[in-house]
């Protein structure tokens, strides 16, 4: 199916996840936030579209289609195009600050195997807090630069933290906090909603239209979608961090961009991991 039928359908299918969904609630409590059931409906929407893709190979997108991508995919993991930031960011979390202390002095177990945990919700900060974000605050409290949310720096080390934790279940906490929820919900409430001159949500292209090709892109799943991130694309010619696929995709759809780690950008992101839990760790991906 070509996109623009897939966009002519674009309504009955986001009614149809919104059905499934709201489906997953206790009857009469339909307004009522529950992430547990969400991800329970989001894994079924996609298992029952995809019924031979295995459950963990959803982590690999596009390459999860079909067995000629999957296939590429294998061929494409054997000289990987994202060794070369996988390289560097190994070398620059190594590389000790100015005052002698390191990444490995912000982070549990000296940040290694650590990115299945990330995002998290910081209950005395209220708000969510992402692995780039955690990053640059580690490096502004010992007295170094924050890095680009988008360039190249930022997506080495995530690309570097997230192979140390390869295969590693996707392992995303809502506290008993009604701003954690809020702060879910609100993320949910981003990826659903409809924006730009195209009207494209998130859900357009990645609940709807997974396996589909927008141009010379194939669209992913939104299951296991951060998993593989940080990803080099074809398209870029260079890694890409979240930060860089958020606002690339508002782009793309003419919207306006949020601030590479807004609180709606981030929200997203709690989201979409934790409706993602228990599937492995992929990342550093490749995209088409």
């Amino acid at each position: 199916m070509k996109l623009r039928s897939a966009i002519y359908l674009a309504s009955a299918a986001l009614v149809l996840a919104a059905l499934t969904l709201a489906g997953a609630l206790p009857s009469g409590a339909a307004d009522k936030v529950d992430p547990v059931a969400d991800a329970k409906a989001f894994r079924k929407f996609f298992t029952d579209k995809f019924p031979k893709v295995k459950l963990e190979d959803f982590v690999n997108g596009p390459y999860s289609m079909n067995e000629d991508l999957y296939r590429q995919w294998q061929d494409k993991e054997q000289f990987p195009p994202y060794e070369f930031s996988l390289e560097m960011g190994k070398e620059m979390f190594s590389k000790p600050f100015k005052n002698g202390k390191s990444y490995a002095d912000c982070f549990p177990n000296g940040g290694i195997a650590i990115r299945q945990n990330y995002p998290y919700f910081d209950e005395k900060e209220g708000k969510v807090i992402t692995l780039e974000l955690a990053l640059n605050r580690c490096r502004e409290a010992n007295g170094e630069e924050p890095y680009s949310y988008v360039k190249d720096e930022m997506a080495a080390l995530t690309a570097y933290m997230a192979f140390t934790s390869r295969g590693k279940p996707m392992d995303i906490k809502i506290p008993n906090d009604p701003r954690a929820l809020e702060a879910y919900e609100k993320g949910k409430e981003y990826f659903y909603t409809r924006r730009g001159q195209l009207n494209f949500s998130c859900a357009t292209c990645h609940v709807q239209s997974p396996g589909e090709r927008i141009r010379a892109e194939i669209l992913a799943p939104a299951l296991g979608i951060v998993n593989a991130m940080p990803i080099y694309r074809s398209e870029w010619s260079g890694m890409g961090t979240t930060s860089r696929r958020f606002t690339t995709c508002n782009s793309q759809i003419r919207a306006v961009p949020l601030s590479p780690q807004d609180d709606e950008y981030r929200n997203v992101e709690y989201y979409l991991s934790y409706v993602s839990n228990g599937l492995p760790i992929s990342g550093p991906g490749a995209r088409p």
